[in-house]
């Protein structure tokens, strides 16, 4: 009789542990059937409010509500089994205080299952970072390009490309991680500021277009296969899925106009009447 050895789940504490070690591989889902491939080869599946954009069409995370992060959060956890799961808080749902933000955290820890969750801003979110931390909820979190920020800064930019900028983005670094962020993703900043934030705090860093000098990287899943129409510059295709997809719809639809698709006919057939 065989036994199968049960699969762990990683937890906020193994990726803290990850820092300067093997590097941390991350990609972003918002399904379960993709989470279930991501969970072969990924340490950290975010459910990132990116999904405003890759699944609604929106032009910025600052629409999604707190219900579209739940139930795609709950969607990934079914389909994985040993990445840790984080899932976005997005904008609006942790900024009014500190106790906002653990009724709305512990919610979705409660509901989805999932093992932390992300908050975005650097010092000015560091008490509020600490007050979860301390009451149980382990956090990630993130500076730099901060996307929820989108109607202050003006537009996508990268930060960090004048040393005179460095000043404000090492400060939030170093608040988030005094304050007890298990992990700080770097958005869209200059390799020599990423490389300095790294070697600065104690946490691990996940990259996003902040260069190799990170703990880990971190990509949006649609971006890397091709099948978002706008990808920022620092994105590498691995594959380009979106040609096939269409290909394949078109071989589909010309099948049913020309009435050759497979229908139930084929597959199963009427049983000869018997004598």
């Amino acid at each position: 009789m065989s036994v199968q050895s049960e699969i762990r789940r990683l937890t906020a504490p193994d990726i803290l542990a990850r820092k300067g070690g093997e590097p941390i591989v991350c990609l972003t889902s918002y399904h379960a059937h993709t989470a279930r491939i991501l969970d072969n080869h990924c340490d950290l599946i975010l459910v990132g409010d990116s999904l405003g954009m890759v699944m609604h069409g929106l032009e910025t995370t600052v629409p999604v509500t707190l219900e579209m992060m739940m139930l795609q959060g709950h969607a990934v956890m079914r389909g994985s089994k040993r990445a840790l799961v984080v899932i976005d808080m997005p904008f609006g749902s942790y900024e009014a205080s500190k106790e906002q933000a653990f009724m709305n955290a512990a919610r979705v820890l409660k509901e989805t299952g999932c093992g932390a969750v992300k908050l975005e801003g650097g010092a000015r979110t560091a008490e509020t970072i600490r007050f979860l931390c301390e009451r149980g909820v382990p956090v990630m979190a993130h500076v730099g390009l901060t996307p929820q920020a989108i109607n202050v800064l003006g537009s996508f930019r990268a930060q960090g490309r004048e040393e005179a900028d460095w000043g404000r983005i090492e400060n939030d670094a170093l608040a988030v991680a005094q304050a007890g962020a298990f992990s700080l993703v770097i958005e869209a900043v200059a390799e020599p500021l990423a490389r300095k934030l790294t070697a600065a705090v104690a946490i691990p860093t996940i990259g996003i277009g902040a260069s190799v000098a990170c703990d880990g990287q971190i990509l949006v899943l649609e971006d890397m296969l091709g099948l978002s129409p706008r990808v920022p510059k620092f994105v590498k295709r691995y594959t380009d899925l979106g040609p096939s997809i269409d290909q394949a719809v078109a071989e589909y639809a010309a099948e049913v106009r020309a009435r050759t698709f497979p229908t139930a006919a084929h597959v199963y057939p009427m049983r000869a009447k018997k004598p």
